[in-house]
């Protein structure tokens, strides 16, 4: 089922949610709680991703968060998984919401990376709300060299 296509904040989303349990092992490939949690996580953190001749660099707005609120790292040598937590700020005494519509709660992307990317070249930088992780290539293989053979006469 492709989450991209319905609202995930909608009753059936819910209902789904609610109907799958982490310890009914009567039907084993059943999706998780965790399957739907991330998969919400995820409609909810849009991303660019841009390629350069040396590069590719992922994009991705994170307002109000500081550095220590997001985690970069690649999973099985060819998943860049970005994820963090925005939390609700504590009331201040006497105050109390009359509307809340900023975004709280998990988010993650997870992106597969080129056979070329280089994993041991990433670096993040989170400045102005806006999260860029740049990934370099790897450089492109030498071309095979050919060998000539020198054909003796027997004589």
């Amino acid at each position: 089922m492709d989450f991209r296509l319905m609202e995930l904040d909608s009753p059936l989303f819910h209902a789904l949610q609610h109907m799958v349990d982490d310890n009914d092992k009567s039907t084993p490939n059943a999706p998780t709680q965790t399957y739907f949690r991330d998969a919400k996580a995820m409609a909810a953190t849009p991303a660019d991703v841009k390629e350069y001749p040396n590069s590719y660099v992922f994009i991705i707005d994170m307002p109000g968060l500081k550095s220590g609120d997001i985690k970069v790292q690649v999973e099985d040598d060819s998943v860049l998984v970005i994820s963090g937590e925005r939390k609700r700020e504590e009331d201040k005494e006497g105050a109390k919401y009359v509307r809340m519509e900023r975004r709280i709660g998990k988010f993650m992307r997870k992106f597969v990376l080129p056979e070329n990317a280089n994993i041991e070249a990433i670096s993040a930088v989170c400045q102005d709300g806006v999260l860029t992780v740049t990934v370099q290539k790897l450089p492109p293989p030498e071309p095979k060299k050919h060998k000539t053979v020198e054909v003796l006469n027997e004589n």
